[in-house]
C-alpha cells in the first residue's frame, strides 16, 4: 500500500502471470471511477477484464487474492456474470448462486484436511472436540487458508466473534508435505474446477477463526465456552444436531 502506485505494481505481476478472465481478456486493476454507473461490478470485470479498485485495504486484499488464486477468482466472476445475465441485470435480489458466490469471494476460509472426522466436528459445532481435543491436527492434518478479502480486512483489527464461511477441501495426506506455492496452485486449480452453478450457501459452514489453534492467545476451556461465539448446533426435529 506504500508504493507510489500499487495498482501498477500489482498489474505488472498480473501481466507476468498472463492473468486473464473467462473471456480471455487480460485482468487489470483500474480506478473505481472507470466503472460506468450503469454497469454491474462483476459484469464489468467479465466484459473488460478490468477490476475496479478503490484505495483501501478491502480492495487491496481483493487484488492480492486475484494474484494468489486467479483461477478461483476467474470462475467466481464467470458465475456472477452468468447470474447477472440470467436475471437481466442487477436487481434487489441476487439469487442463490450469486449469494453463494459473493459469500465465497468475501468471507470464505478454505479448510483443507484429510480428516473427515474433523469436518464432522466442525459441521456439528463440537467446538471443544474440534479446537481442544483435536488441536494437534491443525498444521499437520488440517490447514486453514484465508480466501475472502473482507475476512482479511476484518482480521486487521481482530475480535473474537469474527466468523468465516469455511469451505471444506478433502486432500490426501501428501498434500501437507508440498511447498506452499504448490499447495496454492493445487487449491486454485482443484477448487476452480469444482465451482459450478450448483454452488449454494449450504456448501459452507461457520468457522470462528480466532478459535483456530494458535490464532489467538489464551485458548483455554473458558475461551471456547463462550456460546455467543462458539454457538451450539441447532437440534432438529429428530433430536440430531444440524447447522
Amino acid at each position: 500500500m506504500r508504493a507510489t502506485d500499487w495498482r501498477a505494481e500489482l498489474n505488472a505481476l498480473a501481466e507476468a502471470k498472463d492473468l486473464r478472465n473467462h473471456r480471455g481478456l487480460r485482468v487489470r486493476l483500474v480506478p473505481q471511477a472507470d466503472l460506468p454507473p450503469d454497469t454491474a461490478y462483476e459484469a464489468f470485470i467479465s466484459q473488460t477484464g478490468c477490476v475496479p479498485t478503490r484505495d483501501n485495504l478491502h480492495d487491496f486484499f481483493n487484488a492480492l487474492v486475484w494474484l494468489s488464486f486467479p483461477q478461483i477468482k476467474v470462475r467466481l466472476n464467470a458465475l456472477q456474470a452468468a447470474g447477472i445475465a440470467d436475471m437481466d441485470g442487477v436487481g434487489p435480489i441476487r439469487g442463490k448462486l450469486r449469494d453463494a458466490a459473493t459469500i465465497f469471494d468475501e468471507n470464505v476460509a478454505l479448510l483443507v484436511t484429510h480428516d473427515v472426522l474433523l469436518l464432522e466436528d466442525l459441521r456439528a459445532h463440537r467446538w471443544q472436540e474440534l479446537f481442544m481435543s483435536r488441536r494437534n491436527a491443525f498444521g499437520g492434518d488440517c490447514e486453514v487458508c484465508l480466501f475472502g478479502h473482507a475476512l482479511m480486512e476484518k482480521l486487521m483489527h481482530p475480535y473474537k466473534a469474527i466468523t468465516a464461511h469455511a469451505y471444506p477441501v478433502i486432500v490426501e495426506s501428501r498434500y501437507f508435505a508440498m511447498p506452499l506455492s504448490d499447495k496454492h496452485a493445487w487449491l486454485d486449480q482443484t477448487i476452480s474446477r469444482k465451482l459450478s452453478h450448483k454452488l449454494t450457501t449450504a456448501d459452507f459452514t461457520p468457522l470462528p477463526v480466532l478459535g483456530i489453534p494458535g490464532w489467538c492467545e489464551d485458548q483455554g476451556e473458558a475461551f471456547y465456552a463462550d456460546s455467543t461465539v462458539f454457538r451450539p448446533g441447532r437440534v432438529g426435529r429428530e433430536g440430531r444436531e444440524s447447522v
